[in-house]
C-alpha cells in the first residue's frame, strides 16, 4: 500500500511538473506585473524600460463605459487613451510627495528596524531559556497552576455565595422579575447566583477528585516534560529545524503561486476596435465588434468613426488548454495542499526520529548518535516518503471536503431554508472534528514510523492501540503540556509586548540613540510587528518541544510494554520515571547494556 502510495506520489509530481510546464509555456506573468498601454506594450519593460508608469487620459470612462467589476474579472481595458510616461509631474502628486517627505523621518528608519529586530531576538532568547529551564521549574509551575485554578474556583464559590446571600436578604426572586431580554437583570436575583454556586461547586469537586486519583499520572507527565527539556538541551539543532520546514513551505508557495500566475495569464490577448467617443452614432457598427492589431492599427481606416482606437479586451479562452484553465487551477490548489501537508509530515517524522534516538540511548548522553536531526532527516527521505505522502494525502482529502463545504455554505447564506443551513453546519462541524482526528492520528503514526520504520497503516494502528490502552495518561499529559506551553507563550509574547510598548512609546531609554514616541507617527505598528513576530518565534520553539513530549511519551509507553527491567530487557526511561513507577533495572554483571 505504501509503495503504491509512493508511486502515486511520484506520478502526481510528474503530472504537476507537466502542468507547470504547460502553464509556463502559454502564460506570461507580465500581464499582471506590468501595466500596458493602449497598444498592448508593457510599461517598464523592453523598449519602455525607462517609462514604468501608465497615464489614463480620461479615468471617468473607466467607470462609465463598462461595469467596473466586469472589467476586472474579464480583463477589459478602459476605453480611453493610455500611454507610457517616465514620471508623474502633475501638481497634486507633487504636493502629496512633499507632504510625505515632511511627515517621514528617514534618518531614524534604520534605528526603528534595528529596534524591532532586538525585540524578536529577546523573544527567541526568552523562549529558549524557558524550554531549557523546564527541567527545573516544571514541577513548581505545574503545581502552582493547578493550585491557582483550584483557588480561582474556590473564590468563585465564595463570591457566588456572597451574592446569593445578599440578594436573598433583599427578597429578590426570579418570579418577581419574570422574562426579560435584559440579561443583566437576572444578576439581581438569588436563583441565578444559586445556580452559579451549584455549578462551580460541582466543577470544583470534580477537579479535586481528579487531582486525588490522577496525582501519580500528573507526576509522570511532569517527569516526561522534564525529560523532554533535557532532550532539547542535548539536541539543540532540533530548534533550528523549523527553519528548514519553513523554507520548504516557501518553495511550495512559490511554485503554486508561479504556476497559478502563469495559468491566469495564459492565452493570446484579443484587441478590438472601440470608439473613444461613444456619442457618435456612426461608430455602432465597429464598436467592440471588429478585431484589430495594435501595432498596425490606423484610425484613418475607419473614416465613419474618427475616435476609433485599438483596445485590449481580454485573453483568448479558446482551445483545449484555455478551456480547462479553471480545472487546472483547482488541480494546482490540490497539489499545493498535498505538498504543504507532506512538508509538515516530513518535519514531524524528522523530529520524532531525532528525539526517539535520544530516548533509546541506554547511556545518556554518551549513546546519543552524532547529528541526530540530520540522520533522521536522511532516513525520512530515504525510507519513509511513501508513508508520509499517504498520510498527507488522507489529510488533504479531508481538507478538500471542508473547502467544498465552505463554498456550498457561502452559496446558502442567502437561502431561507433553515433545515439546509442546520445540516450544513453539522457537516462542517463533523469534518472539522475529522480533520483534527486525522492530524492526531498522523502525528502519532509518523512517530511510530520514525521508531520502527513500518508503513503508515501499521504504524497508525499500533500508535492508536497503544494510546487507547493508556488513555488516562494521554489526557493528563496532553492537558498538562498544553497548560505549560500556553503559559510559556503568554509569558514570551506578553513580556516582549509590554517591553516593546515601553520602548517604542519612549517610556524607557536603553542608550543615547533611543528615540521618543514623537519620533514615530504611529508607534503601535512596530509594537504589533514585534508581538506577532514573538508569537511566531515562540510557536516555532514550542512546536519542537511539543513534538519532543509526544515522541518521548510513545517511547515511554513502548518501554513499559516491551521491557521488564531484567538484564535482557532493561528499561530505557529515566531514573525519575522509574522511581515514580516503583520500577528499577537489575544491575548487569558485566558491562553496560545497550540497545
Amino acid at each position: 500500500m505504501v509503495f503504491l502510495s509512493f508511486c502515486y506520489f511520484l506520478l502526481r509530481a510528474g503530472q504537476s511538473s507537466i502542468r507547470g510546464k504547460l502553464a509556463w509555456l502559454y502564460g506570461d506573468p507580465r500581464h499582471i506585473l506590468y501595466p500596458k498601454n493602449s497598444t498592448g506594450s508593457f510599461c517598464g519593460s523592453g523598449e519602455n524600460k525607462d517609462r514604468p508608469n501608465l497615464l489614463y487620459f480620461d479615468l471617468l470612462k473607466c467607470a462609465t463605459a463598462f461595469n467596473v467589476m466586469a472589467n476586472v474579472l474579464n480583463g477589459i481595458q478602459c476605453p480611453t487613451k493610455q500611454v507610457h510616461i517616465s514620471c508623474c509631474t502633475d501638481f497634486p502628486v507633487a504636493v502629496l510627495l512633499a507632504y510625505m517627505k515632511s511627515v517621514c523621518i528617514y534618518g531614524s528608519v534604520g534605528v526603528h528596524v534595528f529596534s524591532i529586530l532586538r525585540g524578536l531576538l529577546i523573544a527567541m532568547l526568552v523562549s529558549l531559556l524557558f524550554l531549557l529551564l523546564l527541567r527545573f521549574i516544571a514541577p513548581v509551575m505545574v503545581w502552582l497552576l493547578i493550585i491557582g485554578v483550584l483557588g480561582a474556583g474556590a473564590y468563585g464559590i465564595y463570591h457566588c455565595y456572597w451574592e446569593y446571600d445578599k440578594h436573598k436578604k433583599n427578597s429578590a426572586t426570579i418570579t418577581d422579575l419574570g422574562f426579560t431580554t435584559n440579561f443583566n437583570s437576572y444578576l439581581q436575583v438569588q436563583e441565578t447566583w444559586l445556580a452559579f454556586l451549584i455549578i462551580l461547586s460541582i466543577v470544583e469537586a470534580i477537579l479535586l477528585l481528579m487531582l486525588i486519583f490522577l496525582r501519580n499520572r500528573i507526576r509522570i507527565a511532569i517527569a516526561l516534560i522534564q525529560e523532554s527539556s533535557k532532550a532539547v538541551g542535548h539536541i539543540m539543532s532540533a530548534l533550528l529545524f523549523p527553519l528548514i520546514t519553513f523554507a520548504l513551505l516557501l518553495v511550495c508557495v512559490a511554485y503554486w503561486g508561479t504556476t497559478a500566475l502563469y495559468l491566469a495569464t495564459s492565452g493570446n490577448p484579443i484587441y478590438k476596435v472601440v470608439a473613444l467617443n461613444s456619442t457618435n452614432g456612426d461608430c455602432k457598427n465597429v464598436n467592440g465588434t471588429v478585431d484589430c492589431d495594435p501595432t498596425r492599427f490606423n484610425s484613418s481606416d475607419y473614416p465613419e468613426c474618427p475616435s476609433a482606437s485599438c483596445i485590449f479586451i481580454k485573453y483568448n479562452n479558446e482551445g483545449l488548454f484555455q478551456r480547462n484553465l479553471f480545472n487546472l487551477q483547482i488541480y494546482n490548489a490540490v497539489a499545493f495542499l498535498w505538498c504543504v501537508n507532506f512538508v509538515i509530515a516530513l518535519g514531524q517524522c524528522t523530529l520524532a526520529g531525532a528525539f526517539a534516538s535520544y530516548y533509546w540511548a541506554f547511556n545518556k548522553p554518551a549513546d546519543i548518535p552524532y547529528f541526530p536531526v540530520c540522520g533522521a532527516f536522511i532516513r525520512s527521505l530515504r525510507y519513509h516518503v511513501g508513508s508520509l505522502a499517504f498520510g498527507a494525502l488522507i489529510l488533504t482529502l479531508v481538507q478538500i471536503i471542508r473547502i467544498i463545504l465552505e463554498y456550498i455554505d457561502s452559496k446558502l447564506n442567502s437561502a431561507e431554508n433553515g433545515l439546509a443551513r442546520c445540516i450544513m453546519c453539522c457537516l462542517k462541524c463533523c469534518f472539522w472534528c475529522l480533520e483534527k482526528f486525522v492530524k492526531f492520528i498522523n502525528r502519532n503514526a509518523y512517530i511510530m514510523v520514525a521508531i520502527y520504520g513500518k508503513n503508515f497503516c501499521v504504524s497508525a494502528k499500533n500508535a492508536f492501540s497503544l494510546l487507547m490502552r493508556n488513555v488516562l495518561r494521554v489526557v493528563v499529559l496532553d492537558k498538562v503540556t498544553d497548560l505549560l506551553l500556553f503559559f510559556g507563550k503568554l509569558l514570551v509574547v506578553g513580556g516582549v509586548g509590554v517591553l516593546s510598548f515601553f520602548f517604542f512609546s519612549g517610556r524607557i531609554r536603553i542608550d543615547q540613540s533611543t528615540f521618543h514616541s514623537e519620533n514615530l507617527n504611529y508607534y503601535w505598528m512596530p509594537i504589533i510587528t514585534v508581538v506577532f513576530g514573538s508569537y511566531l518565534i515562540a510557536h516555532g520553539f514550542f512546536s519542537v518541544y511539543n513534538m519532543c513530549v509526544d515522541t518521548l511519551f510513545l517511547c515511554f509507553l513502548e518501554d513499559l510494554e516491551r521491557n521488564d527491567g531484567s538484564e535482557q530487557k532493561p528499561y530505557f526511561m529515566s531514573k525519575n520515571l522509574m522511581n515514580i513507577l516503583n520500577k528499577s533495572n537489575k544491575t548487569p554483571k558485566t558491562g553496560s547494556k545497550k540497545k
